[in-house]
């Protein structure tokens, strides 16, 4: 497996793949713009194609094949098949777990939704690319609401803005999806023109 930060410094993107560490000085890109030699090459279309699929595909931990299925759902859309390709992304339960503040990173969250640890509307799914839909509600399941990582994950999630799109009250340790995130709530930094072409090939 290539070493999570190697990943980021190759696409120069953060990824957010190593949870907290990645919102500090600590994070290499962060790293990066105080020190060290930035290599700049010149790189054939094909290759910024697929440079710019990985981002997506790294940063929600995916294999190429789930990859793929969630792009041929959003090109079967009506909407805008890079701009649906992120909003399917967006709606996976280990996704959405990461985003209420129950993981520090999505790849945490895959493994507590995989340990069945969630409930959504009152039912325990263990599936992390399982699909939300608008009105869903997630929770912890009782016996899991004194676990440490989920109360320190939550305590560190402060920091973090919670997106419009989800609700979350801390209190009943339960989430909502309000709605589908909008085109200016979804990654702003993926060319998602070039993952289109990348699959139009």
């Amino acid at each position: 497996m290539e070493n999570k930060c190697k990943r980021c410094r190759r696409l120069n993107t953060k990824l957010f793949l190593k949870g907290e560490r990645c919102y500090t000085n600590k994070c290499a890109l962060e790293k990066r713009k105080t020190g060290g030699i930035v290599r700049r090459s010149r790189f054939s279309q094909y290759k910024q194609q697929l440079e710019e699929k990985q981002k997506p595909k790294w940063m929600y931990g995916l294999l190429e094949g789930q990859f793929k299925r969630h792009y041929r759902m959003a090109e079967k859309s009506p909407n805008v098949t890079g701009e649906e390709l992120l909003r399917i992304l967006e709606r996976r339960l280990d996704n959405v777990v990461y985003r209420l503040g129950f993981a520090f990173s999505r790849s945490q969250a895959r493994q507590l939704v995989n340990h069945g640890h969630f409930l959504v509307n009152g039912h325990k799914v263990d599936i992390p690319s399982f699909l939300l839909k608008e009105g869903d509600a997630i929770e912890v399941k009782e016996k899991s609401r004194k676990l440490s990582l989920i109360k320190q994950a939550l305590d560190s999630s402060q920091k973090r803005a919670l997106p419009e799109w989800l609700e979350m009250d801390r209190e009943s340790l339960k989430g909502v999806v309000r709605r589908f995130p909008e085109r200016e709530e979804l990654d702003q930094t993926i060319n998602l023109p070039l993952i289109v072409e990348y699959y139009s090939r």
